[in-house]
């Protein structure tokens, strides 16, 4: 397969070392999968334009207990421990949270708020199949709508997820981080706050000031932590710029991929916002190296019956730069 031909959302890409293969998770589809149901499929390619057709490596149907089978969203695999944990976004409308109060901009948009966050699973292979750790609720905290989380090892050692916290109780979606058990088994303490979509200045800066509750709602998504060589570090992430908003409180805009840097390398910042790196609703994006060692960036675009683009990106200190699509691996020349 070629990635014109392969549905796809929210990819991940690990390149495993050991089998010189690259593995790209995503939620499963059954049109290319032949699996039904909620879950992790993965592509594998030895090179990035030839892949082979997705294997299903999680089912929700599977897993005993579990709270939900809805969702499937944002799947990452990573290596912790001489193990492999899935983390994916599952959500379940039967499970209502109660509606926040207001807050600094009015009251929350008349959308209800159900349980939804990231559960975290693991496999002795990056082929799965992955179970559940804890399938009695989220990994994020269970009061919060919360979705991509992503695992983060700070310079210690230790793990933390980070998440987005939905504008669907927010309004002004916000970037969050917790702290796990030392076996990824559960979060430990309270969430760290780390910063809100609204602090993209190239959102907020053409909107009037002194009408906060008139202006449309702010998404953060797709998180994802890349250390740089001068130990600073990098987030991307998602969000929509922004050309109005509906009444019934859905997102209107477009897609893009952008990034915020934290000088100091401490997840807590400060962290300082970059322009979009990609719009032409395009995202959710992450960061990996090639075997050959070259620094690259996957997406997918549309939002809708999305499919992956390969991007050839440059580091220079903490700032990334965008050298070219790498329209050669879709199947061309």
């Amino acid at each position: 397969m070629r990635l014109p031909d392969m549905p796809l959302h929210d990819p991940f890409i690990v390149a495993d070392d050991k089998t010189r293969t690259y593995y790209l998770y995503t939620s499963n589809d059954r049109s290319v999968s032949g699996v039904d149901g909620t879950g992790t499929m993965v592509y594998r390619s030895h090179n990035l334009r030839d892949w082979m057709r997705p294997v299903v490596v999680f089912l929700a149907a599977d897993q005993k207990g579990l709270w939900t089978t809805d969702g499937g969203w944002a799947p990452e695999v990573h290596a912790w421990g001489g193990k492999y944990y899935l983390f994916t976004t599952l959500h379940n409308q039967n499970k209502p949270l109660p509606v926040p109060p207001p807050n600094q901009w009015g009251t929350p948009f008349p959308i209800g708020n159900y349980m939804r966050g990231t559960i975290i699973a693991v496999s002795d292979s990056l082929m799965g199949p992955f179970t559940v750790i804890d399938p009695s609720r989220p990994t994020t905290p269970e009061n919060l709508m919360a979705l991509d989380g992503t695992l983060y090892v700070d310079e210690s050692g230790k793990p933390h997820m980070v998440y987005a916290h939905e504008w669907l109780q927010t309004i002004d979606g916000t970037m969050e981080a917790i702290r796990l058990a030392p076996d990824l088994s559960k979060a430990v303490g309270d969430p760290t706050y780390l910063f809100k979509a609204s602090d993209a200045f190239w959102l907020t800066e053409q909107i009037p000031s002194g009408v906060p509750h008139q202006l449309p709602p702010y998404v953060t998504d797709g998180p994802q932590l890349y250390r740089s060589p001068d130990k600073s570090l990098i987030m991307l992430w998602s969000t929509y710029e922004k050309d109005s908003a509906n009444p019934d409180g859905t997102v209107g805009g477009s897609y893009v991929q952008t990034y915020a840097v934290s000088k100091s390398g401490d997840i807590k910042g400060p962290w300082s916002q970059r322009r979009p790196l990609v719009r032409n609703d395009s995202g959710h994006g992450m960061l990996f190296h090639t075997f050959d060692g070259r620094l690259m960036m996957v997406l997918h675009r549309p939002f809708n019956n999305a499919r992956g683009k390969l991007y050839e990106m440059q580091l220079l200190g903490h700032e990334l730069r965008l050298l070219r699509q790498r329209t050669d691996l879709d199947g061309g020349g």
